[in-house]
């Protein structure tokens, strides 16, 4: 019999964590960890329900924080087994987790010298050392080449469009005479955007576990060329700043792509642009050296060495005095700055100093979950905390639906219809209640397949 168990990534869009069982045998999907509202986050510091000693193997469907940001802690914990993921993920998890734990040295560090921690010494999650030696534990696999492995599992990977390296992964398992065939989507992509294919077809499926941040929604039919240059005009016209929370990985890139083209076009001004995160610039590098997850176009452009992501267009702060120096700069300038939902690095420093400024515009480019600066920013909140102190927010904020690199309602929609055959039983996974709920009930109304939201610690017998 095989067995599945929600551990994370359920009424929440973060710390996805689905456990499979089989033949005595133990796999983890994804090892995320949770952000957001306080009692999700509370759950990074409560022992996994299951013995990390105890799982063979881990599995990753891309380099996100909310699906691999558990790992160097499922490491310390005693996880001895193998982990992992595509070639470009492996390369990614390098910068990701290092940097991971060096935010979380940051925090308690903080914490200790402001007093404000119940635990005396505040201790981090995991360390920037322990984050690269788990992200060294990572084995880069290559798309569609099955792996497998001991114990009657299989694994392979196909490519998801969402960031570099993603991957939708196809989890096989044999016990006997009996047979069952998993499919995770991991977080997929758009169909139709720059630089990444589409999401690859979901194909036969005993079961489907599919992501739901965006479940309930579509996104802005305007093309993001047009929203961007809509959203800078009026920022310039205001005589500000332009501040971007963006993921370092996958939201920096698109940015970057979408704003050197509209310069190069002549539709917006050509501005002084920073990319004020270590993190961004490594990932952008590691981007350009993997042609084989680009699109034709793209990929056809990179092997010819005129990647459009070149970083010759854009100003790049890599130590902590360059990225101070942006504080002294005046009037119409660009900040590209990690995080993407405003939960840490060093964009808080920049809108601590000029969020209460009403030249500001924040520009919030994509999914803010529940809990998070960013969705107090998206909300019209008149203060937010940071570094212990309520600031005031008189900048406008502006949000930019479409460079999400999540795919829309439709767009799951889209992907599931791609099945060679219906699921025996789908599940509702990485979404806040109500957008799994109403994707759920679309899933059964418009396909007639049996659709399930599950509840932390889940636990789902195969047959």
């Amino acid at each position: 019999m095989a067995t599945i168990e929600f551990l994370g990534g359920v009424g929440t869009v973060t710390g996805s964590k689905f456990l499979v069982e089989a033949g005595g045998a133990r796999l983890l999907v994804d090892c995320g960890l949770f952000q957001g509202l306080k009692e999700f986050r509370l759950r990074n510091w409560d022992r996994l329900p299951v013995d990390p000693a105890s799982i063979d193997w881990v599995v990753l469907t891309h380099g996100h924080i909310d699906h691999t940001g558990y790992l160097p802690r499922l490491v310390k914990d005693g996880f001895a087994g193998r982990v992992y993921a595509t070639r470009a993920t492996a390369d990614l998890l390098k910068i990701l987790l290092p940097d991971s734990g060096h935010l979380q040295e940051e925090e308690a560090a903080y914490h200790n010298k402001r007093g404000t921690s119940k635990h005396k010494p505040a201790l981090p999650l995991y360390t920037a050392e322990e984050g690269l030696k788990a992200a060294k534990r990572v084995a880069g696999i290559a798309y569609r080449e099955p792996l497998e492995l001991a114990g009657g599992v299989q694994i392979s990977f196909k490519r998801a469009g969402h960031i570099l390296g993603s991957a939708i992964v196809t989890v096989e398992i044999a016990d006997g005479a009996s047979r069952w065939r998993l499919v995770f989507s991991g977080d997929l992509g758009r169909y139709g955007a720059p630089i990444l294919p589409d999401p690859a077809p979901l194909g036969d499926a005993d079961y489907v576990i599919v992501e739901s941040t965006y479940g309930d929604r579509h996104h802005d039919p305007e093309p993001i060329p047009a929203q961007l240059e809509r959203v800078i005009k009026e920022a310039v016209a205001r005589g500000g700043a332009i501040i971007i929370p963006a993921f370092a990985v996958g939201r920096t890139q698109e940015l970057m792509y979408h704003l050197s083209h509209l310069e190069k076009a002549g539709r917006i001004p050509r501005l002084p642009t920073y990319v004020d995160s270590p993190m961004a610039i490594e990932a952008t590098e590691i981007y350009c050296a993997h042609p084989e997850d680009f699109d034709g176009d793209m990929r056809d452009m990179v092997m010819t060495r005129n990647c459009p992501l070149h970083c010759g267009d854009f100003r790049l702060a890599r130590s902590p005095d360059e990225s101070r120096a942006i504080n002294k700069l005046k009037g119409p300038v660009l900040i590209i700055s990690a995080s993407g939902m405003a939960t840490g690095g060093r964009v808080l420093h920049h809108l601590k100093l000029r969020l209460p400024d009403p030249r500001t515009t924040v520009l919030l480019a994509g999914y803010q979950a529940i809990g998070t600066r960013g969705r107090s920013l998206q909300e019209g909140a008149k203060s937010v905390r940071i570094f212990g102190e309520d600031i005031p927010v008189g900048a406008h904020v502006e949000t930019v639906h479409g460079l999400s690199a999540h795919a829309d309602a439709d767009g799951l929609m889209r992907w599931l219809r791609t099945a060679g055959r219906p699921p025996k039983r789908l599940f509702v996974v990485h979404g806040d209640p109500g957008p799994a709920k109403t994707l759920a009930e679309r899933i059964q109304s418009e396909l007639g397949w049996q659709a399930a939201v599950p509840a932390y610690r889940d636990r789902f017998a195969a047959g």
